[in-house]
């Protein structure tokens, strides 16, 4: 029997892909300021968030309703079916406990029941990747405990580097003070940050848009390896110019022909702001079993 790979919508997949590949998502959900509810990428697509925050709305994110989680679980529960659930990072979220809160609860009522949840310490397109190759996989009739060796895996070497076009989406997330992005915005400040550990760390600042992207390909470099056979994730909030041109100076330099290139979700997107980039990739330090 086929394992089913579900995941949140925080990996940042488009629904094409999801189709693609056979893949579930629970979404997780996204408030506006005077309470309004949505769901990210059912109620809430990625456009209208990034366009809103532009004219000032502030948005917050929270974890999947315990319906979502409940309906989306307990088909495959009914069904017998192996399931390989791929969460966001739980340093970020809850969403992680979550899921495995309704399992647990599950599994009272269907004890034979197969599934395995894992916390890939990733998020966004990084996440996507993972849930892609495993995807794959299970469409390939590979063994839960295969795809369950790569995803642990990947997930442990999945670099994710990151650059914001405005520092005051961050202000408004209370992610840096305010004179920190006032300074930021009048020296075109860009930071560049990596997901270490499950936690989004800022580790340079670079000065202007064309400079940071700089930067991230060639920290590409600094942190890949054979880059060229790799599929490598590009997201964008609203900047697709930006996304296009990453990839040319990606595949000038390394000569990488496989790409995945996204949206920014509405689950990333409220912390990020219009303009982010992000690109995704394999380090080093993994190695195929």
């Amino acid at each position: 029997m086929n394992v089913k790979i579900i995941t949140d919508s925080a990996a940042d997949l488009t629904k094409e892909i999801y189709k693609k590949y056979d893949i579930d998502v629970i979404p997780i959900r996204v408030f506006d300021e005077i309470g309004n509810e949505y769901y990210d990428g059912v109620t809430m697509e990625p456009e209208k968030l990034l366009n809103d925050m532009k004219l000032g709305h502030i948005f917050k994110t929270s974890l999947p309703a315990y319906e979502s989680i409940r309906s989306t679980l307990e088909k495959y529960a009914q069904s017998n079916t192996p399931v390989v659930h791929l969460s966001l990072t739980s340093e970020l979220s809850g969403t992680y406990q979550s899921i495995i809160l309704v399992k647990n609860e599950l599994l009272e009522e269907y004890p034979n029941w197969d599934i395995e949840i894992i916390d890939t310490k990733c998020g966004a397109l990084g996440q996507g990747l993972i849930v892609i190759e495993a995807a794959k996989m299970a469409q390939e009739n590979a063994s839960k405990k295969a795809i369950m060796q790569y995803a642990v895996n990947a997930s442990k070497h999945m670099e994710h580097v990151v650059t914001v076009e405005d520092l005051q989406y961050f202000v408004r997330g209370g992610r840096v003070s305010k004179f920190q992005g006032f300074i930021g915005g009048l020296l075109n400040i860009k930071p560049i940050l990596h997901l270490k550990d499950g936690f989004l760390t800022p580790i340079e600042k670079t000065r202007g848009t064309k400079k940071a992207m700089e930067r991230l390909v060639s920290i590409m470099d600094e942190r890949g390896n054979d880059l060229k056979n790799q599929l490598i994730g590009i997201t964008h909030a609203n900047n697709e110019d930006g996304a296009n041109e990453l990839k040319r100076m990606i595949n000038e330099k390394y000569g990488c022909e496989h790409f995945v290139i996204t949206t920014i979700g509405a689950t990333v997107g409220a912390h990020a702001g219009p303009g982010t980039l992000a690109v995704f990739f394999l380090n080093k330090e993994f190695k195929l079993n």
